[in-house]
């Protein structure tokens, strides 16, 4: 069962089973494989939604004993197909959900006086890889980054100072948690497990997400009790200053000169500069008229400047960086694209349970704190052992 289960979180079912077939010498079709996987995840969600409900009661026990020195929850979203599930065989009104994943994880970092890294690193500077990252995370302003001009041909870019990404920050122990239900279930599940590992307890603590609305209705109503600090992922911010640099025109070594500026601002915490700036750049181009394409210069400067605006609060990148925390969502989006490989593709469309149920199996086995084995350890609910309608016939 284990085997079983394993296999088919990890792995498509006819591929777990043929895996299971060829390695372990276990015989066992797609559909059983399925069967299997799918039972064991609604009695893991099952175990989870209780532990939720006995915390929101206040009688979850915690995890560890010692609360830990830093604390950071961080959330995402993904994307999957879902189908109808009370259908005839086949896939019959498929659409497109948004699973919910959050990462609990401990670190080794220590507090400064000064800013360890008080300019920004070689990458950000980089208008290139900036550029990739940009069409690869939005598509807002990628056409405002794709325009080049003569002169960008023919003048080469200035190398920057050789400076590198922040590094000395240490992971210890992530966990994970992942559902299709709604955001405000989602955030109860997130608190749960940042409370069963003493989150609440830590010396530091920050919040790290994207601009999405209900990341931040998340911390406010689950973790801004606890003292957690609400960071803005810099990554995404950078996709929104990047594409604005270029949309406000001007010859591309401008438009470069200007980008970096605005990074500058950024990351050294200068954010009423860089919002003053957008807004001047908005309001030179004007608003963008109404049904205007996402490329439009207009609305990105626009998007851009609204963006900034609703979240400077969350923008305050010196002082994380003196405690010690994260200003990046990347080990979320590391765990998101590890379930994007076994829940998303052209030819996957799960049932909301089926969805639910494996998202439960992928997490156990990517959360680092053996969270698997102690479920396996639980007593297992009993079935019944004869087929459906077979005790009906026998009387």
């Amino acid at each position: 069962m284990r085997s079983i289960t394993r296999h088919g979180g990890k792995d498509p079912f006819d591929e777990a089973s043929v895996d299971l077939r060829t390695d372990l010498g276990i015989e066992i079709t797609a559909k059983q494989v399925q069967r299997i996987t799918e039972r064991i995840g609604r009695e893991w969600t099952a175990q989870r939604d209780r532990e939720a409900d006995l915390c929101k009661l206040g009688h979850l026990p915690r995890l560890y004993a010692d609360a830990p020195e830093v604390a950071v929850t961080m959330c995402d979203g993904g994307r999957l197909q879902i189908r109808e599930s009370d259908a005839k065989p086949g896939v019959h009104d498929p659409q497109w959900r948004e699973p919910k994943y959050g990462c609990c994880l401990t670190m080794d970092t220590h507090e400064s006086r000064r800013d360890p890294h008080p300019e920004p690193p070689e990458a950000y500077l980089n208008h290139t890889r900036v550029a990739k990252l940009v069409r690869e995370v939005q598509t807002s302003g990628a056409a405002a980054v794709e325009r080049k001009t003569k002169e960008s041909k023919k003048r080469p870019q200035k190398p920057a100072r050789r400076r590198r990404a922040p590094r000395d920050s240490r992971y210890l122990v992530r966990t994970t948690i992942a559902t299709m239900r709604s955001s405000n279930r989602f955030g109860e599940l997130l608190a749960t497990e940042a409370y069963r590992r003493g989150f609440d307890l830590a010396q530091r603590k920050g919040f790290v997400g994207d601009g999405e609305a209900y990341n931040w209705t998340i911390w406010l109503n689950e973790f801004q009790r606890w003292g957690f600090v609400p960071i803005l992922d810099f990554l995404h911010l950078l996709t929104y200053i990047y594409p604005a640099a270029h949309a406000a025109g001007g010859r591309h070594w401008r438009r470069c000169r200007r980008y970096d500026k605005w990074l500058h601002w950024a990351w050294t915490g200068e954010r009423q500069k860089l919002l003053s700036a957008l807004r001047a750049a908005s309001n030179r181009a004007g608003d963008p008229p109404r049904g205007a394409a996402e490329s439009d210069h207009r609305r990105v400067l626009a998007t851009a400047h609204t963006y900034v605006r609703n979240n400077l609060d969350k923008m305050d990148y010196p002082r994380y960086r003196k405690l010690g925390l994260p200003i990046s969502s990347a080990p979320v989006e590391s765990q998101v694209k590890q379930f994007n490989k076994r829940m998303k593709g052209t030819e996957k469309f799960w049932t909301e349970d089926g969805a639910e149920s494996v998202l439960q199996v992928r997490g156990a086995y990517l959360s680092q704190d053996g969270r698997a084995e102690r479920h396996w350890a639980l007593p297992r609910p009993l079935y019944r052992a004869v087929g459906r309608n077979r005790l009906a016939l026998v009387n």
